[in-house]
């Protein structure tokens, strides 16, 4: 990123035959029948374990899934993503059993070069979201460099981000750095028009990236439930739509910029269900005992005329409840419309990353990215606690003996 100084990357690592490189990596990844059921977080760093086990390089990946609370849960095991991961580099991965201790150390010193080792869940040691001194530096202990390629992760200040570039010499990963320049590209004198489409729950969880945009975009479109605290900011009948009250006054001043659009017709149900009745109604005429959904027709064609004439988009987030079949069209016709345009395209990642592949069409954007949080960290700050630590010097090897 132009403004943001570059952290090192692999070439710039003293990778030699049977050095052993922690790589921290994103494998928080959705599982079905014990298996990973989408895999675009494990793929998308097959490029750097490729080039550390060719430079001869032991390699010790780590990583998190879900929400354990700082304690072994069978849930939430790696099992499943060391086996993916084992397909996709075509060799044995084995799993330790835990993440710091006398057995995974054993399994460490016991690799051999291009050999690849995945530890337990971090979030099965308390010290990993706590950002424990002690437990980054058992965790850097029994290897001699570090790798961050889990830029979906970077925007948390844990052990395992933060901790080891203070002990050990250190690099950016591929997926990392290709985050970084794909959405810097938002940031920095992106091709106008640059209009973003903005959805999800809570309008809480995007005002500060919305700020961030303002600066720098021609039109926000606003979609899915966060857009009916807009409404209610408008005056209008939103029924028993989700509405933060707390964040009204914040949505009255960003729709006074003028560059904020919202839905002119949205689809309605009495409930979330398949075979729930649906209907269609002009934004603000949502009556009592019913809820806005998705974004209709007539909001639907609106923001797929804006996509298809801007130069730069980015789509953070679902234009309603995709994943049940009535309130998924609004949805696939911004997908449609990103994957359409000839502008230079950026899936913000999370719900937004699911539903373009779920449609076929990931394939058709510039850029998807693996992190729907550090993505929108990143536009909004400008940089990432991860990133911070990358760009701290290495230290000093030891004195000789």
């Amino acid at each position: 990123m132009a403004d943001l100084a570059a952290p090192p990357r692999l070439e710039d690592l003293p990778v030699a035959a049977g050095k052993k490189v922690l790589v921290r990596i994103d494998c928080n990844v959705p599982l079905s029948g014990g298996r990973v059921a989408d895999d675009l977080r494990l793929t998308t760093i097959i490029p750097t374990l490729d080039w550390l086990r060719r430079a001869g390089a032991a390699v010790v990946v780590c990583g998190h899934l879900g929400r354990p609370k700082g304690r072994p849960d069978p849930r939430f095991g790696l099992a499943p993503v060391a086996d993916r991961l084992g397909d996709l580099l075509a060799e044995e991965v084995p799993l330790a059993p835990e993440v710091v201790g006398e057995r995974a150390s054993a399994m460490i010193e016991a690799l051999r070069p291009g050999q690849v080792l995945l530890l337990e869940n971090l979030r099965f040691e308390p010290g990993e979201t706590a950002n424990d001194p002690g437990f980054a530096a058992a965790l850097a202990a029994p290897v001699d460099l570090y790798v961050n390629d889990a830029f979906g992760a970077s925007h948390r200040s844990h052990a395992s981000i933060v901790g080891p570039p203070a002990a050990l010499p250190h690099a950016g990963g591929r997926l990392l750095f290709r985050e970084v320049e794909a959405l810097g590209r938002l940031l920095h004198d992106p091709a106008r028009p640059f209009v973003a489409v903005l959805g999800g729950a809570k309008v809480s969880d995007k005002l500060g990236v919305i700020d961030a945009l303002l600066d720098r975009c021609d039109t926000i479109l606003v979609g899915g439930a966060m857009a009916f605290t807009f409404h209610a900011a408008q005056g209008r009948a939103v029924g028993d739509s989700l509405v933060e009250p707390d964040r009204v006054d914040e949505c009255a001043r960003l729709l006074a910029t003028g560059r904020v659009r919202v839905p002119s017709d949205v689809v309605i149900a009495r409930e979330i269900d398949a075979g729930a009745e649906t209907r269609v109604v002009p934004a603000g005429a949502i009556p009592d005992g019913w809820k806005g959904l998705d974004v209709g027709p007539g909001t639907a064609a609106e923001f797929a005329d804006a996509v298809a004439s801007a130069a730069t988009v980015l789509w953070n987030g679902p234009m309603g409840v995709f994943e049940v079949a009535p309130f998924a069209a609004g949805t696939r016709s911004v997908a449609e419309a990103v994957a359409a345009s000839s502008a230079y395209t950026v899936v913000g990642g999370g719900d937004s990353a699911a539903a373009i592949r779920g449609f076929g069409l990931a394939e058709r954007v510039s850029h998807v990215s693996t992190g729907g949080g550090a993505s929108l960290e990143l536009i909004e700050n400008g940089d990432l606690p991860g990133l911070a630590a990358l760009r701290e010097p290495a230290p000093s090897p030891p004195p000789p003996a």
